[in-house]
């Protein structure tokens, strides 16, 4: 009998994830990570993650089917890994992804290394995607329902971890998993989605970074592309490159924040047609073969998480860097967000993106 080590947040998914590994016959252990108390921090606790009540419910649902269940505190780890990174990006003009940095890291990386000291053979989790074996590679594939797809989170994944990874809910859609949940009688059954970054008050980021840093960011100048000063701005922090809202800048036409410059203090904006570009370099890139593509490689990328995918050329330029190059002009590409690569329903790797301005690629 095959041992599987489980991620239980407390949810629906993760929980349903578990129900159907132990009606196939593993033999089951149920944790959970103990990143950060939401409670503490005044967060609604049906709105997000890794709250008391939700361990509770993680607890609860291992013990009616008799499983096993430990809580692993991680939450130094989380703060210095996942924390840290989320604000070192937005101080320095990136926007990130954390949920990435902690599937990677903690529930990926941590959960993975304990179910190895446990003698399991494989993890799960109840994310939304599929692991196939075609030969000797292992294949990170989207879900069926490609409105739950949660494959854009998991492009880190290598095959050494993918060989150990079982995913019970890719073939599934969120009515059957509510409804295996009910038959269960889980009390989470209903349980909304999370919603929020799990220790970002009210989706409040400037707010959430300035009580971490103990600091207050300056106000600097909101300028035009060719450096015109167009107003004042509230703070670096408060902008993401496509954002359009909370700008306070009147103009014939609407404006959206194009670049972040730190280095100047400054908010670039500019108007719909010029949140274009075709290029970017995409950086910590990881193939999900292990073997990165020769040449120039032709298929689709998605730059955000609910982005529609675009064809794209992905040239490797040394270990780990990779120059993507869009058929078509792609708008907002976001320094600090993923980019990932897909030959149809397979998730072929991807990196963070790094930069999309042309004067990056004179050297290229």
């Amino acid at each position: 009998m095959s041992k599987v080590l489980i991620a239980m947040s407390g949810g629906v998914d993760s929980s349903v994830a578990a129900a159907i590994l132990k009606d196939q016959g593993f033999e089951c252990i149920g944790s959970t990570l103990r990143l950060f108390d939401n409670e503490d921090a005044g967060i609604d606790r049906e709105k997000t993650c890794c709250s008391l009540t939700d361990t509770e419910y993680a607890r609860s649902v291992a013990a009616s089917m008799g499983m096993p269940y430990y809580v692993f505190n991680q939450t130094d780890r989380f703060r210095q890994t996942v924390i840290k990174d989320f604000v070192d990006n937005y101080i320095s003009g990136r926007t990130p992804n954390p949920c990435i940095v902690c599937n990677r890291f903690l529930k990926f990386g941590v959960l993975y290394q304990r179910a190895m000291l446990l003698g399991c053979d494989y993890i799960s989790t109840g994310h939304y995607a599929r692991v196939e074996r075609d030969g000797d590679v292992f294949l990170l594939k989207k879900a069926l329902d490609k409105s739950k797809d949660q494959s854009y989170v998991l492009y880190f994944l290598t095959q050494e971890q993918l060989r150990h990874t079982v995913f019970p809910l890719g073939g599934m859609n969120k009515t059957e998993v509510r409804r295996i949940a009910a038959e269960k009688g889980f009390h989470n059954a209903q349980k909304p989605d999370s919603q929020d970054i799990c220790f970002v008050p009210d989706g409040n980021y400037s707010d959430f970074i300035c009580r971490y840093t103990g600091e207050t960011f300056p106000e600097g100048d909101f300028v035009d592309s060719a450096g015109n000063v167009l107003g004042r701005h509230r703070g670096l922090i408060n902008y993401t490159v496509g954002q359009r809202k909370g700008l306070g800048i009147s103009a014939e036409a609407p404006l959206y924040v194009k670049e972040i410059d730190p280095e100047n203090n400054s908010v670039v904006l500019g108007r719909a047609e010029e949140m274009f570009s075709r290029r970017c370099i995409v950086r910590d890139v990881n193939w999900v073969s292990g073997i990165a593509p020769e040449g120039t490689l032709h298929a689709k990328a998605r730059i955000r998480y609910h982005h529609p995918e675009q064809p794209a050329s992905i040239r490797q330029i040394d270990t780990d860097t990779a120059l993507v190059e869009f058929d078509q002009s792609v708008r907002a590409i976001t320094p600090g967000q993923a980019a990932v690569f897909y030959d149809g329903d397979v998730v072929l790797g991807g990196g963070t993106i790094s930069d999309a301005r042309p004067a990056e690629f004179a050297a290229v």
